[in-house]
């Protein structure tokens, strides 16, 4: 049997290049290998506060570039999270048998929530048990994660033996899958933050729907070195992280990249990287213009990607109830 692996992706912001690099063409990549499960975690979306249809056109847009980017509506299961209201109900569940100690140790909420200070909400405290039920209802072996939520799929797998000790075998165990190239994408300003959705400065990051203008003048003003010598080296992390994103976008080895540009100065090399990158998002961007033509038509795919992975996660939910007295 293949192996079952969930993502979920927030429709807040905008989708960057890191998102895409370091996450979704992985998961395209990976389809046919594996039952993959993709979900626009709208639930988790609300932890902070948001424009109600501003959120309903995120979602949207979300799906969209998953579509785009090549996830297969069917061969994968594409659906938005509050579509099945089993994530939710297990999450309390869930909060019923996870130590607020385990909670306390997250580092995301504790750096977070130095931002917000005291307009911040317990459901950004709780954000992880959420997670932990997106990922237990669907009894998965394997959740891609950057580093930095690493952790969270730690307390998910804490959570089920938990359980399991408590009410016999009822979750699988899951495993967090980390990309070893390109989990973590660096700004475009400041090489040493990753490219994230939170941070402020539009030069720091290219977004997948962002204008061929715009993509090539962020690369020329992005930051690197004193130094002239164009190869990888992490500890110039300007030049290293464009390095990364040509080898990603190009896959070219690196040795053969460090070749094509000795003798060449920054300049010559961000000219070309821009091109690579407009010529990589081109493709992308004009399946997303045509998928958005009818917004009818994700709504449909996101309803028939619920409807069929809906009881997977009931039946779950179900055992649950039941082996501990609910229902």
């Amino acid at each position: 049997m293949k192996k079952r692996v969930f993502s979920g992706i927030q429709p807040t912001g905008d989708i960057h290049i890191g998102n895409y690099l370091g996450a979704i063409r992985h998961w395209v990549a990976s389809q046919a290998e594996l039952d993959s499960i993709f979900c626009v975690v709208d639930l988790h979306a609300i932890t902070v506060p948001q424009d109600p249809e501003t959120l309903k056109l995120k979602v949207r847009e979300t799906a969209g570039l998953l579509l785009a980017a090549g996830i297969d509506p069917k061969v994968s299961a594409l659906f938005v999270q509050s579509h099945i209201s089993a994530h939710a109900e297990l999450a309390w569940i869930l909060n019923c048998f996870i130590p607020i100690g385990w909670m306390k140790r997250m580092t995301q909420f504790k750096e977070k929530s130095q931002k917000q200070k005291e307009q911040v909400s317990v459901g950004l405290f709780d954000y992880p048990a959420l997670m932990a039920a997106d990922i237990l209802l669907y009894q998965t072996d394997l959740v891609p994660v950057g580093e930095d939520q690493k952790q969270h799929v730690e307390l998910a797998r804490d959570t089920a033996q938990r359980f399991n000790s408590i009410y016999g075998e009822t979750f699988k165990l899951p495993e967090p899958l980390i990309a070893e190239t390109g989990a973590r994408i660096m700004g475009l300003e400041d090489p040493t933050k990753k490219m994230s959705k939170s941070e402020d400065g539009q030069g720091h990051i290219i977004y997948l729907l962002d204008p061929p203008d715009d993509i090539r003048n962020k690369i020329m003003r992005a930051t690197t070195d004193s130094l002239r010598e164009i190869r990888f080296d992490e500890n110039r992390p300007g030049i290293c992280n464009l390095l990364v994103i040509y080898e990603l976008f190009t896959r070219v080895g690196r040795a053969e990249i460090e070749a094509r540009f000795e003798g060449r100065g920054y300049a010559d090399f961000k000219k070309e990287l821009a091109e690579v990158v407009v010529g990589g998002l081109r493709p992308l961007q004009s399946r997303y213009r045509e998928l958005t033509a009818d917004p009818t038509h994700i709504d449909s795919l996101l309803a028939e990607g619920a409807d069929r992975i809906r009881p997977v996660a009931e039946k779950t939910l179900a055992t649950v109830k039941d082996r501990i007295g609910l229902g």
